[in-house]
């Protein structure tokens, strides 16, 4: 006869053993996060020389800044918004519009410059986006978008810089 103590037990290490394969992040797709494989790689000397403490935050360790605390939040410019790591064009301006979340949100990606994987952190699945170019963390991605995609990138604007559209000559 079973031991309820022992019973117990196994249950709780089979839940356990679930929760760790669940919890652990698995690639998507573009740019293999998993391997840690980019274009540009460097040390994370180099990474904090380069960007501002908060970039640094967001970009290499996933971090997520305050809501409504990116002046991109309200940029309407003509332009596009590029990757603060590495400078690669992520998102056009023409693809932003207003959420409502507190975060420069757009409904597509610039063509194979975003890479994704999953995202098992606070016990819910989520699409983490990343730079496919130097792999910094840009936010995720929700299927509670607008036409045409249905798609909503919720991204870190510090994790981007934007450069305005060139005027053009009349």
């Amino acid at each position: 006869m079973f031991d309820r103590r022992i019973l117990l037990t196994t249950v709780a290490g089979l839940f356990g053993l679930a929760a760790f394969r669940w919890l652990r992040a698995t690639p998507a797709e573009a740019g293999d996060k998993a391997a840690g494989k980019f274009e540009i790689e460097k040390t994370d000397a180099e990474w904090r020389a380069q960007l501002t403490p908060q970039q640094y935050e967001i970009l290499r360790k996933e971090g997520t800044e305050r809501p409504g605390s990116s002046p991109l939040l309200k940029e309407h410019r003509k332009g596009v918004f590029a990757c603060a790591g590495c400078d690669l064009p992520l998102f056009a301006s023409d693809t932003k519009f207003e959420s409502g979340t507190g975060w420069p949100s757009f409904y597509a990606p610039i063509e194979g410059n975003v890479g994704k994987t999953e995202d098992r952190t606070f016990g819910m699945l989520r699409t983490e986006v990343h730079c496919r170019r130097c792999g910094g963390h840009l936010g995720h991605v929700f299927d509670d978008g607008p036409k045409p995609t249905g798609l909503r990138y919720c991204i870190d604007g510090f994790a981007l810089v934007f450069h305005p559209a060139a005027a053009s000559a009349t």
